[in-house]
């Protein structure tokens, strides 16, 4: 049962209040001080006459006053806590159960929803209740209450999944632990957004709810804000669907396209109509580029699903078409090339010859046109030359897709996966015994397994193959009666394909049917796909297992797999799940990609109407206050408002009607406008935010910039540090940099500075959502941020991480971090002005990390860097680089370095300046390389 949300941390403090009554009394019966009247001499005469003087009593409002002051005192000692979520106020030991969606649904807001999950355990910790958590994207398991301490440590454990929750697995160990524990409280951290189970869970938990006895809360917001994509072919376009489960007011985006690189190849605005929860985009893109897609996202929505991953089959292939026939046969509804292009149509490029003599030219140009499949319907004999073009094109990795024909049955041609019988086999003529045939169920192994041929499918004529031992390992299609109707070979890196029937009407009614689509679209899908071993002719089994190679975590970045992630078949198409998250699975050049959402999936709104009686709180504007602060500094204020009062009542700003009085009244004036003047005016800037300078400032010339911290010492350091940087930069190279600003990462302005100093500091809190992904966008967008551990001195190879190391770990968690690797001799950074080996600070141990960079390519040798085009958009280090090179205003160091090497400190200034030139010229240094070609031309 939930309480008052507002708790005391020294409840047995607010029995003082109970004092107050007899405070009142007490301060009722004591008269103000007197007030001193000075009068002459003849006054005393006329006042002879007896009087009767009362004492005065204290004004009511000045009681209220000083008794509103002591209140605020007694409470302020209480230690007030205000609690929005109300946790604490269930009686007893009543145990919590805090129940978290973990699924990418929920990972748009994933720290708020860990901040009202936090609170929700603190707050049962003052009352000193147990606490259970349950994650329902996990497996399901077996769960008990514990300590609020040890629920804290499950609870930071707890991170976004890449796949839908399934809620309905849950129920029974629900059900358990309810019945070991009746009354419980349940609060439900929802995502709003319904799971992958096919049950109705909310209904379910109701149930149980009223069952045992127990309390439920839901805490979401007021519409779930998560986004998802999903990405489709339609009419030879490439279209992503986006998706909400309810208007969230969300109702623009942009969905980007990337390369494998993750470089941006094209951009889509979407917009929801009013009240949709559905719209698309198409992306248009010639064939090389769209076949360079590797990813679609929606950009500033961190969620493995709002990122759909393009494997081998999502790319459309370029395909060419020759007919053998003559000019008469090459007409509508006659030529075999009519109906290959509408089957082929919606999802390959295809492309028939223009103005060719002859089926040899006709090939020659679709070769000469880079197709990455050539299919020859009915066509006999090539010529030499074109006969070793064709055959060179399908060993480098090409498909060739042949149909039968009178031409090809008449032939003697090697270029066909089985050997053939000459002229035929005709079924239902007047000399033939035998009716047309029907296709036979594919087999497990083939490519085409899963599909169903349609009865009403027949063959009247087919070219036979001849029997051998591989026959069989080479069929992927045969007809009832066990004959082959399209067999395989894999021929060096590509694959022959045949069909024995012609790809018109004129041998069989199968290029009429659906199946034909189905059936061409899984052959020209393995053009440029790497064959398993296992399969001699070219088959790819659908018993073949494919490994995880790269998968999503929960905010849509890629990286190393989970330990639980299993392998999936080969023909996997189903959604992510727990034990297969959405990644690439098997080879680069041959596997598939897994997706949190398949195709037709959408985001789905949470049945909450099926849960009657519970409590609906908000995630927004949950946050704990400790209200003693305020609470002291108003009864400053009531005390500074009384002794004003007691000055006034005892004459001393009395002085012709004005507030103009004597020096104490003046006094207790001046430290009550102080003290108000503190709390209205804004914050003021530490020693360490003096450096931060404005967006103009920035734009008008090149500063160096460092993240403040909060921690005087440290902010303090990196500004002189970095003022020291600048110094030596003005003083030894060209560039004449600005004072380096301090900024804060969630509120200025990134883009002004091309070089983002972080320390890292344990104590401190986290970075916001908002400063992570500003940090994100800069680095994306070739800004580059040094963060320094400072940690050297404590660090111990192979040992467990420092708490500055753990503090980054955890900071950049949520970040697409590059690969790292220790700065390479040959690395650029290391002669970008002067030439070092090493980057050095207060300390000389450290190792300091740069973004991987790709190996030497052939004939690369000679390149004196191999940094490529790009910088490294994070540099981390440990050795504490502005301590070293911080100077005093004499340009005196301030701290001392640690190490035997005296020119230590100069050795720092070389770094940092080559760190600096590094960002501002890139590869500058690497291009040096084509110095000879140059030098040789122009002695030319």
């Amino acid at each position: 049962m939930l309480g008052l949300p507002l708790t005391f941390a020294a409840p047995l403090a607010l029995a003082a209040l109970v004092a107050l009554p007899a405070l009142w009394f007490l301060l009722r019966v004591t008269p103000p001080r007197p007030r001193r009247i000075d009068f002459p001499p003849l006054r005393i005469v006329a006042d002879l006459l007896g009087k009767r003087d009362t004492p005065a009593r204290t004004p009511p409002w000045l009681l209220i006053l000083r008794i509103l002051a002591a209140a605020c005192l007694v409470l302020a000692v209480s230690g007030p806590v205000w609690n929005p979520l109300g946790f604490a106020g269930a009686a007893g030991r009543t145990p919590l159960l805090v129940m978290v969606d973990n699924g990418f649904s929920a990972a748009h807001d994933w720290r708020e929803r860990l901040r009202v999950a936090t609170d929700a355990i603190e707050a049962a910790a003052r009352d000193g209740r147990p606490v259970a958590v349950l994650a329902t994207a996990e497996p399901p398991a077996a769960f008990e209450a514990r300590t609020p301490a040890a629920a804290l440590e499950r609870l930071r454990a707890i991170a976004p999944r890449p796949h839908l929750g399934d809620r309905d697995a849950h129920l029974p160990t629900l059900a358990n632990f309810l019945e070991r524990t009746p009354s419980t409280a349940i609060v439900w951290v929802s995502d709003g957004v319904a799971g992958s189970g096919g049950g109705n869970f909310a209904a379910a938990l109701a149930d149980l709810v009223a069952r045992h006895g127990a309390s439920l809360t839901i805490l979401r917001a007021d519409q779930p804000p998560a986004l998802a994509l999903t990405a489709s072919e339609a009419g030879g376009r490439l279209v992503a669907k986006v998706s909400r489960a309810a208007p969230n007011g969300r109702d623009a985006g942009l969905v980007r396209a990337l390369d494998q690189k993750g470089l941006p190849l094209a951009e889509q605005d979407f917009a929801f109509k009013d009240g949709a929860t559905e719209t698309e985009v198409a992306f248009e893109l010639p064939v090389e580029l769209r076949n360079g897609i590797a990813r679609l996202e929606i950009a500033a929505e961190r969620s493995a699903g709002a990122v759909a991953l393009m494997d081998e089959r999502a790319k459309r292939r370029r395909v060419g078409l020759v007919f053998g026939g003559t000019s008469d046969q090459a007409q509508p509804l006659l030529a075999p090339t009519y109906y290959l292009s509408r089957a082929l149509g919606p999802y390959a490029d295809v492309r028939e010859p223009r103005g060719a003599k002859g089926v040899a030219d006709s090939v020659a140009q679709m070769l000469d046109g880079q197709v990455s499949v050539l299919v020859l319907a009915d066509v006999g004999a090539l010529d030499d030359q074109t006969l070793s073009r064709v055959g060179k094109f399908v060993d480098e990795g090409g498909l060739l897709l042949r149909f039968a024909g009178p031409r090809l049955a008449a032939g003697n041609d090697p270029l066909v996966p089985v050997r053939l019988r000459r002229g035929g086999r005709t079924l239902g003529g007047t000399l033939s015994w035998d009716s047309p045939k029907t296709l036979a169920a594919f087999a497990p192994e083939s490519p085409f397994a899963g599909l169903t041929p349609p009865a009403d499918i027949g063959v009247r004529r087919q070219i036979l193959a001849e029997p051998d031992g591989d026959l069989p390992g080479r069929t992927w299609a045969s007809l009832q009666d066990g004959t082959p109707i399209v067999t395989a070979e894999k021929r060096g890196q590509g694959l022959v394909v045949l069909f024995h029937v012609t790809a018109d009407t004129t041998w069989s009614n199968l290029p009429l049917s659906g199946l034909f689509i189905d059936m061409l679209r899984r052959v020209v899908g393995l053009a440029g796909t790497t064959t398993p071993p296992a399969a001699e002719a070219g088959l790819r089994p659908a018993a073949t297992v494919l490994a995880p190679r790269l998968t999503l975590d929960g905010f849509g970045a890629l990286g190393s797999p989970p330990a639980g992630a299993t392998a999936v078949p080969a023909d996997y198409a189903d959604r992510a799940t727990h034990e297969h998250p959405p990644g690439f699975y098997g080879p680069a050049d041959g596997g598939v990609a897994i997706n949190a959402l398949k195709h037709g999936d959408r985001l789905a709104p949470l049945d909450e109407a099926a849960i009657a009686g519970a409590q609906i709180g908000a995630l927004t504007g949950t946050e704990t206050l400790d209200l003693r602060a305020a609470l002291f500094t108003g009864a400053l204020a009531l005390l500074l408002l009384d002794t004003l009062a007691g000055l006034w009542l005892g004459g001393f700003l009395a002085r012709s009607g004005g507030l103009i009085g004597r020096a104490p009244a003046r006094a207790a004036l001046i430290a009550l406008a102080l003290l108000g003047a503190g709390y209205l005016a804004p914050r003021p800037a530490t020693a360490a935010e003096g450096g931060r300078g404005t967006a103009f400032d920035s734009a008008l010339a090149t500063r160096l910039a460092y993240v403040i911290t909060g921690d005087e010492a440290v902010d303090t350091a990196s500004r002189a540090g970095l003022s020291g940087l600048t110094q030596m930069l003005a003083s030894r190279t060209a560039l004449e940099p600005g004072e380096p600003a301090g900024i804060d990462p969630g509120r200025d302005e990134l883009a002004f500075h091309p070089l983002i100093y972080w320390p890292i500091v344990a104590g401190r809190p986290q970075p916001s959502e908002a400063a992570i992904r500003r940090i994100d966008a800069f680095m994306r967008n070739g800004g580059t941020v040094l963060f320094d551990t400072r940690d050297a001195l404590t660090a111990r190879p192979g040992g467990p991480p420092t708490p500055e190391a753990a503090y980054l770990r955890k900071m950049l968690s949520t970040l697409e971090v590059p690969e790292l690797e220790p700065v390479p001799a040959d690395h650029v950074l290391t002669k970008a002005f002067y030439l070092v080996d090493n980057f050095p600070g207060r300390y000389a141990t450290g190792q300091t990390w740069v973004e991987t960079l790709p190996p030497a390519g052939e004939g690369n040798e000679r390149r004196p860097a191999r940094a490529g085009d790009g910088v490294s958009p994070i540099v981390i280090t440990g050795n504490d680089l502005a301590a070293a090179w911080a100077v005093g205003r004499r340009g005196e160091p301030l701290y001392p370095v640690v190490g035997g090497d005296q020119r230590q400190r100069e050795m720092a200034f070389r770094g940092g300046i080559n760190l600096v030139m590094y960002t501002l010229t890139g590869n500058y240094k690497a291009d040096q390389v084509h110095v000879p070609a140059l030098l040789e031309r122009l002695g030319q």
